[in-house]
């Protein structure tokens, strides 16, 4: 069976959300370290201790597992709560929040490795570089436009251009910092100087922002 085409025989099956899991955690694995091109639906399903036809039960391709894979890493540490407002939430303490997730999401040692990987994929086949950047960065950015619109609504912030803002913090926050690590020059910052330069985001966002 190709790696590209639902089992027909899979269609209707009851979805196992604990296969679904280790399923998500092998692809990730496997795509990290072998490439989007030698990673295999047999691999996947060999890793994950699962049948070949429950990974098409869950996932249609290997385009679809890839998607979804990048998601999951996204959102094991920037979930779509942190996106949220609270009634009577300090904004600072709201973009304090978003703003280590997103800083401790970029500069983990997976993040890392799938930017490098999709640097190389990218070049080569562009439809991946679409099915990553929409799974991944687009949606972050398209979920801190939401907030910032929110934000905007409330007076606290004026943000006329909620899109462009959220583009503007999220490169804030990867700064020189993950521009060094991408690149394997130099070490991370420790916990210490990564809290401060979050922080002198925050407080720059902020005042860039605030209403005359």
């Amino acid at each position: 069976m190709s790696d590209n085409r639902l089992n027909p025989n899979s269609a209707g099956r009851p979805k196992d959300m604990a296969k679904r899991h280790l399923i998500l955690e092998a692809a990730k694995t496997l795509f990290l370290s072998k490439g989007f091109a030698s990673t295999s639906m047999d691999a996947v399903a060999g890793l994950a201790g699962v049948s070949k036809l429950t990974v098409y039960s869950h996932f249609t391709d290997k385009e679809t597992l890839f998607s979804a894979a990048i998601m999951a890493k996204c959102s094991e540490q920037l979930p779509e709560l942190f996106f949220e407002l609270p009634a009577g939430a300090p904004i600072d303490s709201v973009l304090l929040n978003i703003g280590r997730g997103f800083y401790t999401l970029i500069n983990s040692e997976e993040s890392l490795n799938l930017h490098r990987l999709m640097m190389t994929l990218g070049s080569q086949d562009p439809k991946l570089s679409q099915i990553f950047f929409e799974a991944g960065p687009q949606r972050v950015v398209l979920e801190m436009e939401r907030l910032l619109s929110k934000i905007h609504h409330t007076g606290e912030l004026q943000i006329e251009k909620p899109l462009n803002a959220a583009e503007h913090f999220f490169c804030l926050i990867k700064g020189g910092p993950n521009f060094r690590l991408l690149y394997g020059y130099g070490e991370p910052l420790s916990a210490e100087a990564g809290e401060a330069h979050v922080r002198d985001v925050v407080g720059i966002f902020m005042r860039a922002y605030r209403p005359d």
